[in-house]
């Protein structure tokens, strides 16, 4: 067996054209927001921030008036009383279904946290079916992809709003990309204009040179702690759509009438105005990151979704472990290449909104970063690693070198 450093090596030379890919997206959507901030006049006063009500906070009504350029919506709401996507998602479906519409999943099964938002699991008495609100799912293919078919099927004139997953969740189907979006837009456009088109976004900001807004999607949301808060921003979420929905979900995020003028920041503004300035370059890094660890997994013997040469739309990276020991020991190597809580081993432990026990490695200067390099997993099988982030590639391959020692002595260990 060749040395962990040849490995490594060598799989950094087979995969060069795509990192040059990347170089080529992470240029075109650096100069897009570069763009917004000049359009806007961010200036340094935007950095303080704002207590108690909130009214007035300037640096605020910038960040969402960027924020809307940049991934293509007439309004933002960027806000850290979003606790989460999670928290982003449902409350833009409680602000804007009511008992008696008709929600439809176009990707299949969402992840496990909205399942329960929704009430497909779990007995939770404000889930939106306990509400009266009506759901069903658009089946994925064989091949975990969208189905034209389903969809034709499934949506009618009488559905109020049809949900796309980007990113591929704890599930083995590819992550969409954009021109996958454009073609689902313009299939409900056809069937019901008048259905509202939103996108889970998360995972997916900045991985292509268009958001769904751009491809005619009414209505996005994601977490800052993912891709756009490029590792800085300490919390928080945000929306972005059309000016009509998003201050109906500002309705709902504070209350009627107060909408979207209120939400003090607590001198947050600086850090997710650079964090959204510097997005670009750290996805660029994270997808630079897994694209290493598809090819270095993969001649291991392992199974890998997406391959490494494979399109991308999102920053995640599966690996097929096959054994819960196997994904246990993939965490725990990523863990202890982490620079905060290196000394911690992830176990597997029950998980908010989560119905398996998951295990979860991410030694991240932000609880709970994802676009900081992090693993998981739920402890069910095929026991599949999800590895993303990565604020440098460089530490990517560090963790890979530690992972790859590992597998490589367990493997001659067993012979």
């Amino acid at each position: 067996m060749q040395s962990v450093e040849h490995l490594i090596d060598d799989a950094k030379i087979a995969v060069r054209p795509k990192w040059e890919e990347i170089e080529r997206t992470k240029l075109a959507n650096q100069a897009r927001v570069l763009e917004a901030f000049q359009d806007h006049q961010v200036s340094e006063y935007h950095f303080a921030g704002s207590t108690g009500y909130g009214y007035n906070d300037s640096g605020r009504e910038v960040i969402e008036a960027v924020y809307a350029q940049v991934f293509g919506g007439q309004a933002a709401l960027v806000r850290p009383q979003l606790v989460s996507g999670t928290h982003a998602i449902a409350t833009c479906l409680a602000a804007l279904l009511q008992p008696g519409d008709e929600l439809i999943s176009l990707t299949g099964a969402p992840y496990d946290t909205l399942q329960q938002v929704i009430g497909v699991k779990g007995d939770l008495p404000r889930s939106l079916i306990r509400q009266g609100i009506a759901y069903k799912e658009v089946p994925l293919d064989e091949k975990g992809r969208w189905s034209k078919e389903g969809i034709a099927a499934a949506v009618t004139p009488a559905t109020k709003m049809v949900l796309i997953q980007r990113s591929r969740g704890y599930s083995w189907r590819p992550a969409l990309g954009i021109g996958d979006i454009e073609a689902m837009v313009s299939l409900v456009r056809i069937i019901n204009p008048r259905a509202i088109i939103f996108v889970d976004n998360c995972y997916g900001e900045f991985v292509e040179t268009k958001e769904p807004c751009h491809v005619g999607a009414d209505l996005i949301a994601g977490s800052l702690i993912k891709n756009p808060g490029g590792g800085l921003a300490a919390g928080g979420g945000y929306i972005v759509g059309s000016a009509s929905l998003v201050e109906a979900v500002a309705d709902r995020m504070t209350a009627p009438g107060l909408g979207s003028k209120l939400g003090p920041t607590f001198g947050l503004n600086r850090w997710i105005l650079q964090g959204l300035w510097i997005a670009p370059h750290v996805v660029g890094e994270a997808l630079a990151g897994a694209v290493l660890t598809a090819k270095v997994m993969e001649d291991l013997g392992y199974s890998v979704s997406p391959r490494w040469n494979e399109p991308r739309g999102d920053i995640v990276q599966a690996v097929k472990m096959s054994t819960k020991e196997a994904l246990t020991a993939f965490c725990r190597c990523i863990q202890e290449a982490s620079p905060i809580d290196s000394f911690v081993q992830p176990v597997p432990g029950d998980m908010p909104g989560y119905e398996d026990p998951v295990i979860m490695a991410g030694g991240t200067f932000v609880q709970g970063s994802s676009i900081e390099l992090s693993a998981d997993g739920p402890m069910r099988p095929p026991y599949i690693a999800y590895l993303q982030g990565g604020l440098c590639k460089e530490h990517v391959e560090l963790a890979l070198r530690r992972v790859v020692q590992t597998f490589v002595s367990k493997s001659e260990g067993s012979a």
